[in-house]
């Protein structure tokens, strides 16, 4: 029998993580609609600042594989998802009147981005993909979860049919394939992973704030 692929080792060493998010009062919000739009501007604001780096966190991966065409190629296909996603957000910044060239990031934001960016300027290729595909999975999780129960009339119905998309369930499987492709399950690949996990819930928190 042959053995888990890695992102699904790590997934599973992480569910409990996973699953406290999906029970977390910002996200159960969304989920039911309840969630105060004033908290949802901020978050949109935040999620903007993260994006721009997870972006970048990207360009560095591939500069660190830029002998490996193929893998480039595919990095270079999950940075276009990052700017879907944030074509997203500036089209809610427009709607809510959110200056995201003024965003001043909340700590949990600024030590999120301040990992993943440390990260993807001083490891190897494999430990930055194990440091952005928490952020991906989770948020496919999250989507489809939530996608459940019957949100036509959800005000963030938008947020849950992107998330829950079978575009994004792509994006995050091709992260996952790369993870399996470059990293090994080594002691720094499983902490980067976790340490991932657990800024995705301290973002979630800090947005209740």
């Amino acid at each position: 029998m042959s053995a888990e692929p890695l992102h699904k080792t790590l997934w599973q060493g992480n569910q409990a993580l996973a699953e406290e998010c999906l029970a977390h009062p910002f996200v159960r919000g969304l989920g039911d609609g309840t969630l105060d739009p004033e908290v949802f501007k901020h978050y949109v604001a935040q999620d903007a600042f993260f994006l721009r780096a997870f972006f970048s966190a990207y360009a560095l991966g591939a500069v660190r594989a830029v002998e490996k065409r193929e893998v480039v190629q595919r990095l270079h296909g999950l940075m276009r998802g990052v700017l879907d996603e944030l074509k997203l957000h500036e089209g809610y910044a427009e709607t809510l009147a959110i200056d995201l060239g003024k965003v001043r990031p909340h700590p949990a934001a600024r030590a999120y981005t301040d990992f993943l960016l440390r990260t993807a300027w001083t490891a190897e290729v494999g430990e930055i993909m194990a440091a952005m595909t928490p952020c991906m999975r989770l948020y496919a999780y999250l989507g489809q979860e939530l996608a459940l129960r019957d949100h036509s009339q959800n005000p963030y119905r938008e947020w849950i049919d992107t998330y829950s998309s079978a575009e994004f369930e792509a994006l995050a499987a091709e992260l996952e394939s790369l993870l399996d492709q470059l990293a090994e399950g080594t002691h720094s690949v499983s902490l980067a992973y976790r340490y991932a996990m657990r800024c995705e819930l301290d973002f979630f928190s800090a947005s209740l704030a």
